[in-house]
Parts: C-alpha cells; sequence; structure tokens
C-alpha cells in the first residue's frame, strides 16, 4: 500500500484516480458483445458461456427443479442470517415509501405526485469468484415492495453449469423464480434488447467488473435506463487519534477482497494510525483465502497522511467513495462535513461489512466518483413519479388568464386557445 505525505491539493486528482483497463480496449470488446446479443441472441449468449466461464449448457433458463435442490444445500445457519438480512433490508425499504399528497395550487387546481412501479426490471447478480447472493436482497425486496410487475435476474454460470445455491435459495426466498445463466457483458445485452429466452428489461440493475460496468453504460447510450455506473468496489476510512488500527485494517481488506480492480483509500492526521493500521493491514492479509486479490487490489490503493481531519474530509468529498467509514469515537460530529459518498459507517464498530450484507441500507452504490451526481439504490429507483392536475370550472377560470399571457408571449398561440375556448364556454354558461 503506497503512502503518501501531505501531499499538494494540486496531486489530489490524480491520487482519487481509480485502476482501469484500457478504455479503448474495453469500449470496442463490449460494443461487440452487445451487438452480437442484439443480432443474434440466445445463440451468442451459449458461445460466451464456453468462451468467458468455460462451461457447455444446454438452457440458460434455471430449471425449477434446480431452485428445489438448492434449498438442500444451504444450512440453517445461512439460511437464519439470510432471514434477518431480508428483514432489516425490507424495514428500511418499506419507510422509503411516500405517500400521495394533493396540493391545492391555486383554488380550484389541485396537483399530486404518484409513485407508480417500473415493470419489468432485470437484475444483474455476480456470481463468478465471489457469487453474491446478498445482492439479490438488496435489488429483489425494493423492486417487489414497489410492485414491479416483471423481476428476473441473470448470474453466470459455474464450472458445473450450476447457478450457486445460495444465489437460487436467496431469489427464491424472496419470490423471484425466472433465472438465466448469463453473466458478464453478454447479460446486460440479453437484459437490453431481450433474446429468445431472455426478456427485455425496461431498467437494468446491478454491479459488477468493468466489463459489466461499460455494457451498462453503452446500453443507456443506446436508451436503456440503468441504477447507477456500479464497477469495482472501493471504500474510504478517515481515521483520527481515536481509530482502531486491527478495524481499519480490516475494513479496507474487506473491500480489497472484492477484486483485484478494487481500491481502499486511508487518510488519517495521525502519523501513528496511519502505520499502524498498515502493519495490520500486512499481517491480516496472510490469513485471508483471497490473499492473492486483496494484494493485488491493495498494489493500486493508497494512505495518506494529511495535516488535519478537515483536510481528510475535503479530500474525500473530492474522491466520492462508494463506501465511506468515520474511524472515530466522535463520527457523528463529522456528519456535515460529508458531501460525497454512497453511503456512510460511523464509528469505530459501524464495519461496512453491515452495510454489504444486513444493517438495512442498500449495498448497491455508485463507486468511481460517481457519488458526486447519484444515490444508491432505493425503492425509489423502481419507480416512475407521474404528476396529475385536476382543475375545475374555478380553477380554469382563475389560472386561465395568467396561462394566456404566457402563451402568447411565447408565440404559442394554441396554446392559449386550448385555454380561451374553456373560458368563453363557462362565460356563456
Amino acid at each position: 500500500m503506497k503512502i503518501y505525505k501531505y501531499p499538494n491539493k494540486e496531486n489530489w486528482t490524480k491520487l482519487s484516480k481509480r485502476p482501469s483497463i484500457n478504455n479503448y480496449d474495453l469500449n470496442i470488446l463490449v460494443f461487440e458483445i452487445l451487438s452480437e446479443v442484439q443480432n443474434k441472441g440466445d445463440v451468442v449468449l451459449f458461445k460466451y458461456a464456453e468462451k468467458f466461464d468455460k462451461v457447455s449448457i444446454d438452457s440458460l433458463k434455471v430449471s425449477a427443479s434446480e431452485m428445489e435442490d438448492a434449498n438442500a444445500f444451504i444450512s440453517q445457519e445461512l439460511k437464519r442470517a439470510i432471514l434477518v438480512a431480508k428483514e432489516n433490508i425490507t424495514k428500511f425499504h418499506q419507510s422509503q415509501a411516500d405517500k400521495v399528497t394533493k396540493i391545492e395550487t391555486t383554488k380550484g387546481v389541485q396537483c399530486w405526485r404518484k409513485s407508480v412501479a417500473i415493470e419489468n426490471v432485470g437484475l444483474y447478480i455476480p456470481g463468478g469468484s465471489a457469487p453474491l447472493f446478498s445482492t439479490i436482497l438488496m435489488l429483489g425486496i425494493p423492486a417487489i415492495l414497489a410492485g414491479c410487475k416483471n423481476i428476473f435476474l441473470c448470474t453466470p454460470p459455474d464450472k458445473n453449469g450450476k447457478v450457486n445455491p445460495a444465489i437460487l435459495y436467496t431469489a427464491n426466498l424472496i419470490g423471484i423464480t425466472t433465472i438465466f445463466k448469463v453473466g458478464g457483458a453478454q447479460a446486460i445485452a440479453a437484459m437490453a434488447f431481450g433474446t429468445e429466452s431472455i426478456p427485455q428489461a425496461n431498467k437494468i440493475f446491478g454491479p459488477g467488473n468493468q466489463y459489466v460496468t461499460k455494457a451498462k453504460e453503452l446500453v443507456q447510450n443506446a436508451g436503456v435506463a440503468i441504477d447507477m455506473p456500479a464497477g469495482p468496489s472501493e471504500v474510504l476510512i478517515i481515521a483520527d487519534k481515536t481509530g482502531k488500527p486491527s478495524f481499519i485494517a480490516a475494513d479496507l481488506l474487506s473491500q480489497a477482497e472484492h477484486g483485484g480492480d478494487s481500491q481502499v483509500i486511508l487518510l488519517s492526521d495521525d502519523v501513528e494510525i496511519l502505520n499502524q493500521s498498515i502493519t495490520e493491514l500486512n499481517k491480516q492479509i496472510e490469513d485471508l483465502p483471497r490473499k492473492e486479490i486483496a494484494k493485488c487490489a491493495i498494489e493500486n490503493s493508497r494512505a495518506i497522511l494529511l495535516k488535519d481531519v478537515e483536510e481528510c474530509f475535503d479530500f474525500s468529498n473530492q474522491y466520492a467513495p462508494e463506501h465511506l467509514i468515520i474511524a472515530s469515537e466522535n463520527a457523528e460530529n463529522y456528519i456535515q462535513s460529508i458531501t460525497n459518498a454512497g453511503s456512510v459507517f460511523l464509528g469505530n464498530y459501524s464495519c461496512e461489512s453491515a452495510g454489504d450484507y444486513a444493517s438495512g441500507t442498500n449495498h448497491t452504490l455508485p463507486t468511481n466518483g460517481f457519488a458526486k451526481s447519484y444515490s444508491g439504490v432505493s425503492l425509489d429507483s423502481f419507480v416512475k413519479k407521474i404528476t396529475f392536475q385536476n382543475l375545475n370550472k374555478t380553477g380554469i377560470k382563475n389560472l386561465g388568464p395568467t396561462i394566456e399571457v404566457m402563451a402568447e408571449a411565447e408565440g404559442l398561440f394554441a396554446h392559449k386557445n386550448a385555454v380561451s375556448l374553456r373560458l368563453k364556454f363557462l362565460a356563456n354558461v
């Protein structure tokens, strides 16, 4: 992990840069995948399963028997844990439901807004080196609460052509039974354009690697809605002198193990906390089953010593992390300093893993600096907001003259006439 001491602000942009592969090559490769799936459908998905997943499969859709069999492979302990997480995530997202409020803007003019569920949503669930069954809870629960009519998911098969049983169990638990064995950019293409087997989605959700993220970006350009640009995972920790080095190291590694293209950042105004945390990290990493992946991510990561905590927050807001941990006994005192972050974890005991699994907040969050303009997934992500207005006779009489004046000033006389005809009619009644 590279250490930087008191870098000039002119260098902060460089220090905020995420690891990435050649964008030109990435664009070409992903565009070719999207084009092939759009033009050739299922046959290409079978081809890519052999090429990328190294498996030959007979059917893209997970069968009912596969769904049933998955139950036997899940321990009672894991089932109980998933149920606790499900309940907490449900509680948190239920609280986000809007109430319809009618407002009388002018006497006789009522306006209101109503949330209406997006009908067809496609969920992408990473399932490679780490099958993220927790992401099903994070995406499926708000989709169901919102009332989405058709919810289906895509996830890559393993070398035996099977989907991880925890993914199947969790999906079935919350009521999602339409699952396809497709991963990577090709899964995004299939959900965006539809194939013989996979329906077309109105909106696509889910995190993924840079190929998945680029595919989502490109289909969005083609008019398909996505949740957000959610790429390789990242965490930034701000630690003051009251932080716990062993906790800090563990939190850094919890994100580093996601993938070699992940990034973790440690900021502190205390050199001892910085050094002790790095020492702890180097010790803990050796005990991880995924230590080689974590080590690769650590090579792309940084520990930065800054002059004070205020400067740490300035850097963090420029970086705009997916996950922000405030490793301090006084974490809540710093809330007003946070302007850009996907999800924030306050205090020494609020580990990022809590948000990833079971505290209740959503773990599908903006990465790569997009927290400056995007929010994480919520109930709102699965609905459209439709506005309504209802003008009675009194309303059109009161508001009509205002509309006439404005329409005439813009030279839109048909707009004016739509009001004038009604006013004339009412004048003669």
